[in-house]
């Protein structure tokens, strides 16, 4: 979804694993499974690396700071172009 700020993300986070990575989708969310338990933001941290990883541009994480679901936002970048890099299309 494109915002004023960029592209938004709706990310369904899976801690706690041992092979990390974006797995899909979780309904309409972006599946990120993350090596980092989810205690001092490490989790957060993980999936926002990730995220930055496979879209090649920065994202920021703008909500749910606890919890599974998150929202972060990717600039410089088109929804077509995330959706396929996430393979979400």
């Amino acid at each position: 979804m494109k915002n004023g700020d960029g592209v938004a993300i709706y990310v369904w986070v899976v801690p706690g694993v041992h092979k990390p990575g974006i797995s899909g989708l979780h309904g309409e969310k972006v599946r990120v499974r993350v090596g980092a338990p989810p205690e001092g933001g490490r989790a957060n941290k993980e999936v926002a690396d990730l995220l930055t990883s496979a879209l090649g541009v920065k994202v920021e994480h703008t909500r749910g700071m606890k919890g599974r679901a998150k929202v972060f936002v990717a600039a410089d970048i088109d929804v077509e172009d995330a959706a396929r890099r996430l393979g979400a299309h």
